[in-house]
Formats: C-alpha cells, structure tokens, sequence
C-alpha cells in the first residue's frame, strides 16, 4: 500500500463527503476509494469511517488521524518543493491566511500577479476573520490587520506592511435626506454601517485624525454585515454611512455613486502586519512571496 496516496485519497474522502465524491476529485473509481480506505483501516486496525448509504462520517480517532494526515501530506509538499527549488524557481503549494474583505480586495491583484510571475507555484488562500492559528493550521504566510499579538517568545516573524486604510463615504441621496456631516462628532447623528468581525463588532469607534489630532467618534447601526460587498450594496442603497478600503469603493466614488465624507479628515486606518513561521523560509516560495508582498504593501 502507498501511504501517502492512502492519506491523500482519505483526506479528499473527508472533506469531500463521500467516496463518489472524492473518486471525481481523484479521478478515480469510488470502488478504487473504497479499496484505499479499507486498506488503510486494515493498516490500522481502527474504524476511520463510519459509513451509510450516502455519507461517511468520521470516527473520533478518524478526526484526530485526519488532522496529522494534512500535516504529514503538507510536509510532502514543502519537501518535493525544496528538491524542485534546486533547479533556482519556487515551486508547490503555498498556503496563505488573510482577513475576508483584504483578501478580497487588496489582495487578489497581488496573488494573481505573484502566480503569473511563479508558474511552478499554487496558492491555497483562506479568508477569514477569525484569528488563525499559524503553526497548528500549518498557513505559511499570514496577513493581519490591527494588532498582531505575536510575543517575543513566539516563532513567528512579523513584517510591518503600510497601515490599512478607510474612506468614509455616502450615497448622494442619503446626504440629500440627512444632511451632510462637517465634523466626526457629527457622525454620531447618522447612521454609520459597522462591521461584524467573526464573533463580535468591529468599529464601534471610528477615529479620523487632522494636522495630528485624533478625533474619536462613536458610532452605531442598525444593520451589521460581516461581507465588504453586501456593506457596499447597502451604502448605495442610500442606507447610511460606509467606511471602507478605497480599493472597494474606488469605483463608485469614480462613478458619482458615493461621496466622500468628511473629506478633509484623514480616515481610520489599522496596523496591517504579514507574519510566519521563521522555519518557513527554508522554502524559496515562501521567500519570494515574503518578498513581493513587503514590496507591494510596504
């Protein structure tokens, strides 16, 4: 039995839910899934699944098994990468974390360009706003915006990249039914969408700066959405006020769709940091992508 291919053939059965399922993204038969997986058990001599007409469903020491199986086939990876790297290109797949509406946004241009620029090179990019676990997920690179909470003793390495910005802006129509804002305190008379990040809200407080002075204004909203996209459809619906990157608004503010407010403050801006493992930069790949991104975003 080749192992390695046994764990890869009960990862895919795992995170895609069945054997038939599986064989497609395989490109196998589902007999032929089946046949790995039994031999694996065998192997074993422990239940991974448990099956049913339709579904299979991980034993407990199945999860457990299936956790150290991604670590193992990860390391597959980065090792077959640093032998392809010998020959001066990077090379495999480069698993990157980043928060949702970066990611999105901001970053997508740089990660299309990066993958143009590396052929050899894939890229796996989770977006979320929960706080990612480098070394346990194993993500090799990680954006992260505000504070990064790495302490000294930690084995990560922290690059500062270029504070993450926000424009304030609003729909004309809902200027023309509210009235316009001059002053930040003034926003604690609108309505000023805030952003929910993972499990709790962001951006009770915005804080616009002038000539070095800090302006802190509280804010509050009926509606709360966790998606950049669905807060910018609201904005144009006239629903309120939108803070949010200038990559994302860009185009309506272009368009006349939305205006900026308070347009000589400086908006709210966050520390953006890019972090990872310090083991990591035995890989070219990693190296590279540390590279172009410090030189894109810093």
């Amino acid at each position: 039995m080749n192992r390695l291919r046994a764990m890869e053939v009960f990862v895919a059965t795992c995170e895609a839910g069945s054997f038939a399922a599986a064989a497609n993204r395989l490109e196998m038969s589902p007999q032929m899934v089946a046949r790995y997986i039994a031999d694996l058990e065998a192997h074993l001599q422990v239940r991974l699944l448990n099956r049913t007409t339709r579904r299979q469903n991980l034993t407990e020491i199945g999860r457990a098994y299936f956790d150290r199986c991604i670590a193992v086939l990860a390391e597959a990876k980065a090792a077959d990468a640093i032998v392809l790297e010998t020959r001066g290109q990077p090379a495999g797949a480069l698993k990157v974390s980043a928060p949702q509406n970066f990611g999105g946004q901001s970053l997508m241009p740089f990660v299309t360009d990066f993958l143009t620029d590396h052929p050899l090179v894939s890229i796996d990019l989770d977006l979320t706003d929960r706080f990612v676990d480098l070394i346990a997920e194993g993500i090799e690179v990680a954006f992260r915006i505000g504070e990064p909470k790495v302490d000294t003793s930690s084995s990560l390495v922290m690059r500062s990249l270029n504070p993450y910005r926000l424009i304030a802006c609003a729909a004309p129509a809902y200027l023309r039914a509210n009235g316009t804002p001059q002053t930040p305190a003034d926003l604690a008379e609108h309505v000023c969408m805030g952003y929910v990040f993972w499990e709790r809200v962001m951006d009770k407080q915005w804080i616009f700066t002038r000539d070095g002075v800090a302006y802190p204004v509280s804010v509050g909203s009926r509606l709360r959405v966790n998606d950049a996209g669905a807060q910018l459809n609201a904005a144009l619906c006239g629903f309120g006020i939108l803070l949010a990157a200038e990559d994302l608004i860009a185009p309506s503010l272009a368009s006349g769709a939305l205006v900026p407010v308070l347009p000589s403050f400086d908006g709210p801006s966050k520390p953006m940091s890019l972090l990872y493992p310090a083991d990591r930069l035995r890989t070219l790949k990693v190296r590279r992508f540390i590279d172009a991104a410090v030189e894109r975003f810093a």
